[in-house]
């Protein structure tokens, strides 16, 4: 199935996007979903029905993100005429769009949502992508641009319990390690997705543990 319509229209959509969900984060997105897919099914083809459907997702996943886009419901109107026009089958696009809709971390805080096989693979890529360096660059990425303190100690971490808390309670970036992309690798569904989120975790903790000494340095 050829995906060049798809690639053009996420190109398109997040043109100009400066918070770390720009196409090449989607495009990562789709390409490690599909390696771990075919790590875990090495059987499978790349050119299969659902690793079509697994990079669709993962190209599509955000350009209806309400972070970023201002009208998500038109956007999967368009999304849901494209994926028709492509060649995918009515359930093919349903899942597509049920995986999209419902992969994200605050859309799973107060109800954790079964996705399909395919969109499994694309919400675990897309922790991924919080994690190690890529989610440490991202992290810091976005804080910024959203006018988040890097850190303060009088700001303490606290428990997400709700979409509407994680959007609007006060963070700070180092906070956000400990609010929600330590708690990541515990949330992956595939067998490959576990293996990698237990070493970008790693990573990302030896990250903090020297940010924090060097923060705290007496003379």
């Amino acid at each position: 199935m050829d995906l060049g319509k798809i690639i053009n229209f996420t190109q398109k959509q997040l043109a100009g996007e400066r918070t770390g969900h720009d196409f090449y984060h989607g495009q990562r997105v789709a390409q490690l979903a599909l390696k771990m897919y075919l790590q875990d099914y090495p059987k499978a083809h790349a050119d299969s029905r659902i690793a079509a459907i697994i990079q669709a997702g993962g190209y599509l996943h955000d350009t209806i993100d309400e972070k970023i886009c201002p009208d998500p419901a038109q956007v999967l109107q368009q999304i849901k005429k494209l994926l028709a026009q492509v060649g995918f089958t009515d359930l093919e696009v349903q899942d597509i769009v049920f995986t999209i809709t419902h992969l994200s971390f605050s859309q799973n805080i107060e109800h954790h949502y079964q996705l399909p096989l395919s969109g499994q693979y694309v919400q675990d890529a897309d922790r991924l992508e919080s994690l190690g360096a890529l989610g440490i660059a991202r992290a810091f990425t976005y804080g910024g641009k959203h006018g988040n303190l890097i850190y303060d100690p009088q700001i303490k971490p606290v428990k997400l319990v709700s979409h509407d808390q994680y959007r609007q309670h006060e963070e700070t970036t180092i906070n956000h390690f400990y609010e929600k992309l330590f708690h990541l690798a515990d949330l992956l569904n595939t067998p490959a997705a576990k293996q990698e989120g237990q070493r970008r975790t790693a990573y990302m903790q030896d990250f903090v543990r020297e940010f924090l000494a060097e923060w705290n340095l007496k003379d």
